[in-house]
């Protein structure tokens, strides 16, 4: 045994002498490794994380902002009774963005909602926020929970310049969603857009926030009538479809971020680019309509120049034989006599570049800034003269030049009622054979005239059984007056017809 032992040590101190040998070149070349093959190995380090998407945490967020989103956000089904073969304005997804998707649509059948969309709860007591575009034209409006209970809304108000309206069910105790400030919204943020796109109910999606400040064109365009539009949507790449305009873009903690209202589309359907109304101006729109029944608009009296646009850079230089450079900013054309910008100094040449602390870089940051502020509010103004950068304090007024905010009653009667009227020609009277008549100009979307059909170019022979001829006849007929209006108009094929609305 002894013999055997003896024999097997050198082969032991081999083998220990091998191991110690191996661990210390490991130890050597783990503390010099600097001209070694070793070097090309990645050593540890403690300030970097593995960028896996941790779906478990992400996951929980959208399901805690879902629970919340969801019964708050509504179904609104609108019904038509217009007799008409024009194109419904109740979805503006059908219009977006390419001639070819524009199709004539039936009049669905009676009592079948001619238009779908959504709204958002934004009280316990039964007020809802949607799209003006939704709710246009409609004579019922049905609002559905996601619980399937049903009720009749009533229209509080709208306003075609933001595409925003207000709603009204006779309900509390409701869910409902709260307004987040918009303007901390960042790009790269995660979002939910919840709502009923193509008839399927309580639709939750996700994606980011893809842009803020967009301008697209579309408010201003025949489908939405916007006279003085507010653009400056948030874009998502959170699917948006047919049926979503009026629901809810939340972030992961379940506030409202903004109100969806539009895509762009080469087929009318979603790829990849929805548009939300942001929150902050969507609120400030809903309390003017609660507290004066109409929206409390500031101007800054300008006409301008996107400089931002090549185009119409481009464009305004032919025309005015001009070398205005491109660039950021919004440069001054011209300035309205007895404005707020008029009064605090500012003229023609002069490059906008700052509202308050709002950086201006093109109209939807202009809009945005001045649009969302009310009459007799103060902006301080940054802007550029021959280079140098000069700041001026504007009072914003209204379009009538007043500083003071308006209800109901201040309005003028084309205000109320939404149109304007015009003399007709004799030509145009001996051609449908009429005695009286004035022409329809500037028919407001939503408003008391276009609900009932009358469109512009058509004529209104009377109002309540009494002939018109001229903007004022139709003034002294209702102004100040009180209950159901009748309006007996004809249409463009000379058809006549008589329908009624109750006086704001």
């Amino acid at each position: 045994m002894k013999k055997t032992l003896r024999k097997l040590l050198p082969f032991a101190f081999v083998g220990i002498i091998s191991g110690a040998t191996t661990v210390g070149a490991i130890k050597y070349f783990d503390s010099a490794a600097g001209g070694s093959d070793s070097s090309y190995f990645t050593k540890e380090s403690k300030n970097v994380t593995f960028a896996g998407f941790n779906a478990g945490a992400v996951g929980d967020d959208f399901v805690k902002a879902s629970k919340m989103t969801v019964p708050a956000v509504v179904s609104i089904k609108s019904y038509s009774d217009r007799a008409s073969n024009r194109p419904s304005e109740q979805d503006l997804f059908d219009y977006f963005f390419g001639e070819g998707q524009r199709q004539q649509r039936q009049q669905p059948p009676q009592n079948m909602p001619s238009g779908l969309g959504s709204g958002v709860i934004i009280s316990p007591d039964g007020y809802i926020i949607s799209n003006n575009h939704v709710v246009a034209g409609a004579s019922k409006l049905e609002v559905v929970l996601s619980n399937r209970k049903t009720y009749i809304a009533n229209l509080v108000g709208t306003d075609p310049n933001t595409d925003i309206s207000l709603l009204k069910i006779e309900e509390n105790g409701l869910p409902y969603l709260n307004f987040a400030n918009s303007d901390n919204v960042e790009i790269g943020q995660w979002v939910l857009a919840v709502g009923n796109p193509l008839g399927l109910s309580s639709t939750v999606t996700a994606g980011i926030i893809s842009a803020k400040g967009r301008g697209i064109g579309i408010l201003s365009s025949g489908q939405g009538k916007a006279a003085n539009p507010i653009e400056s949507f948030i874009q998502t790449d959170a699917a948006i479809n047919p049926g979503n305009s009026g629901g809810a873009l939340v972030n992961v903690n379940g506030d409202l971020i903004g109100i969806n209202s539009a895509i762009s589309s080469t087929n009318g359907y979603y790829q990849g680019y929805g548009f939300a109304v942001p929150s902050n101006l969507a609120r400030k729109i809903v309390e003017d309509i609660k507290k004066f029944g109409l929206v409390q608009r500031g101007f800054l009296g300008v006409n301008s120049l996107d400089l931002s646009d090549d185009r119409y850079v481009l464009a305004y230089n032919k025309e005015k034989k001009t070398n205005i450079k491109p660039g950021n900013g919004i440069y001054v054309t011209g300035v309205s006599e007895k404005s707020g910008a008029e009064d605090a100094g500012l003229r023609v040449g002069d490059i906008i570049v700052q509202v308050d602390q709002i950086k201006i870089t093109d109209f939807a940051d202009l809009s945005l800034s001045v649009g969302s502020k009310r009459p007799g509010d103060h902006v301080m103004v940054t802007y550029l003269r021959n280079g140098k950068e000069n700041t001026a304090n504007v009072t914003l007024k209204d379009q009538n030049g007043g500083i003071s905010t308006r209800t109901k009653a201040d309005l003028s009667v084309t205000e109320k009622i939404g149109a304007e009227f015009e003399p007709l020609s004799d030509r145009i009277k001996t051609d449908y054979g009429l005695t009286s008549g004035v022409i329809v100009r500037n028919v407001t979307s939503g408003s008391e005239m276009d609900k009932i059909g009358v469109v512009d170019n058509y004529i209104v022979m009377e109002i309540n059984g009494k002939p018109v001829n001229s903007q004022k006849d139709v003034d002294k007929i209702l102004n100040k007056y009180q209950g159901n209006v009748q309006v007996k108009y004809v249409d463009e094929y000379g058809r006549i017809t008589t329908r009624g609305f109750k006086m704001p």
